[in-house]
């Protein structure tokens, strides 16, 4: 049985919280509270080192030995022992952190007790050796994937797409020793793959001494998260991953645009996609003193904390959306104020349809605070900007046609190429306008046909107004403007769609028997219309 084999068993086991009531956007929330002590219990069973016990009488054993209104009631009393730590009669039981935060104000809705003995039948019949195998945590990563992945549950909004976030690390290069933030942290999957690249590029960290290993597990990594729910996710997913955290665990709940993101250290690194939107009704709210651009949006406010958070000579890569590229006003100064403060060395202007709302276009901004010759300077240190334009001519990615690593690899030749001296990082010494299969023979007509440009500084501000919302490449699909009809012509057309649409929908509110108020409505809509008669 592969991963993902025990994924989908797992997620068939949601048709079991929909028989009880449970909605898709409390799916995996509700099965992880059980799943993670069948994990525990697991890992025990195969004799791997597991700090984070779960106290006596909370354990696997304790629920599949019982069954009815007794298992459903016991089940209760263990996730109030776990999120309070204490037992009935008021006793401390539990005192890790880690298990008391993942925990933290757990409690199931489930109502039948014939679905929990369900759950865990099933639970216990997975092939955990398997699973062992691959390891818990990816295991974990392809359940939350699984729900990032179904739209109704509403959970791609923190969940970027695997085959990106590889991509952009793979371009960061993160190191052992460096401290990496995530501001809006989600389910960790950017934190965890910077973990997962150190580990490759050092053994596992055994190739690092013992105090280097304490600081990899404990301090390398700070996400912030602002929902609850999403937080126990993270924990769970950075934890099943070998990665601990402080007392606070790797991803600490709060506010990254308020007071939380305000304390926060500086950092090496910073890999986030923030939240889309604008910070109103119950968004989070924007309460930083310390940004020097007030602004309503909440992706420029968090560029703003993420150049301001980095150490001189740090890197960060945020996606963002295409608002943020040209938004006027506060948006022009809070770039100029980047690409005064930072080297804005790269875009990858992102392809349609890989973000679960449909339509969102997407850019992620890679850059360097200062300069690679003065990591302290301030001002002027964007140059030159290049692009990668993704996105115009691209196949609209979806269930069926997945977007995946093959779709990114050429970006990474063409943005990121292995120094000739071996060394790490980028230069643009090393970097080739036009196709990442440049040869000698390339013409200006290719490179205006190619999806890597470079544009200087200059250019930006003079003709560009300091927009970044850069594009040159013609899209196949769209229209000559010079080869449409005429404007009486396609107002015709338009006069004759809406014509026959005002029929058809005539006709359908007739037969639902709706036929004198449809006539109503319609008459009122051909008159607004200016159709008079003609329906």
């Amino acid at each position: 049985m592969t991963n993902n084999d025990i994924v989908q068993k797992l997620w068939n086991l949601c048709d079991v919280l929909r028989d009880d009531g449970i909605n898709y956007s409390d799916y995996v929330t509700e099965l992880v509270l059980l799943l993670f002590i069948k994990m525990e219990f697991e890992n025990t069973e195969a004799g791997l080192l597991n700090k984070h016990k779960l106290p006596e009488g909370c354990r696997w054993g304790d629920l599949n030995a019982k069954s009815g209104l007794n298992l459903l009631n016991d089940y209760k009393r263990i996730l109030l022992t776990l999120s309070t730590g204490k037992d009935l009669e008021g006793n401390p039981v539990v005192t890790d952190p880690l298990i008391l935060a993942i925990y933290n104000d757990a409690q199931t809705r489930l109502r039948e007790p014939r679905h929990l003995e369900q759950l865990i039948k099933t639970l216990d019949g997975i092939d955990w050796f398997s699973a062992q195998k691959d390891g818990l945590g990816d295991l974990y990563e392809g359940l939350l994937e699984k729900n990032a992945n179904e739209t109704k549950s509403g959970a791609g909004q923190y969940f970027t797409p695997r085959a990106l976030i590889d991509s952009i690390v793979r371009c960061i290069k993160p190191q052992a020793g460096e401290t990496i933030q995530d501001p809006a942290a989600g389910t960790a999957g950017f934190l965890i793959a910077a973990d997962q690249y150190i580990r490759n590029e050092t053994d596992n960290l055994m190739l690092l001494s013992q105090k280097d290993r304490e600081f990899q597990w404990h301090q390398a990594y700070v996400g912030i998260e602002l929902v609850p729910s999403t937080r126990r996710l993270a924990l769970m997913n950075c934890l099943l991953h070998g990665m601990e955290g402080d007392d606070e665990g790797v991803v600490h709940l709060g506010n990254a645009l308020g007071d939380v993101g305000k304390s926060l250290d500086k950092v090496d690194v910073v890999l986030a996609n923030p939240p889309f939107g604008t910070a109103k009704g119950g968004e989070a709210s924007i309460t930083r003193d310390d940004l020097t651009y007030k602004t309503s949006n909440k992706q420029l406010a968090f560029l703003q904390h993420i150049y301001r958070t980095l150490k001189p000579g740090g890197r960060a890569a945020v996606v963002l959306p295409d608002n943020v590229l040209f938004e006027a006003g506060q948006g022009t100064d809070i770039r100029r104020d980047l690409m005064d403060k930072c080297n804005l060395h790269t875009i990858l202007r992102l392809p349609t349809g890989i973000f679960y709302a449909a339509g969102v276009k997407t850019n992620v901004l890679f850059f360097t605070k200062g300069t690679t010759q003065n990591p302290k300077q301030e001002e002027g240190c964007t140059k030159n900007v290049w692009v990668y334009d993704l996105r115009t001519n691209m196949p609209s990615f979806g269930k069926r046609t997945p977007f995946g690593e093959q779709h990114l690899k050429p970006f990474e030749a063409a943005a990121f190429p292995p120094s000739p001296l071996g060394g790490e990082g980028w230069g643009e010494g090393k970097r080739i306008e036009g196709e990442w299969s440049f040869t000698e023979e390339t013409t200006e007509k290719t490179l205006e046909n190619s999806r890597w440009r470079m544009f200087t500084r200059d250019y930006i501000r003079d003709t560009k107004g300091d927009s970044l919302d850069i594009s040159w490449l013609k899209d196949n699909d769209s229209v000559d403007a010079a080869s449409l009809p005429e404007p009486d012509v396609l107002a015709a057309e338009a006069m004759s769609e809406l014509t026959e649409a005002l029929r058809e929908l005539d006709g359908l509110l007739a037969a639902l028997g709706a036929g004198d108020q449809a006539k109503v409505q319609k008459d009122l809509l051909a008159e607004v219309l200016g159709l008079g008669d003609k329906v």
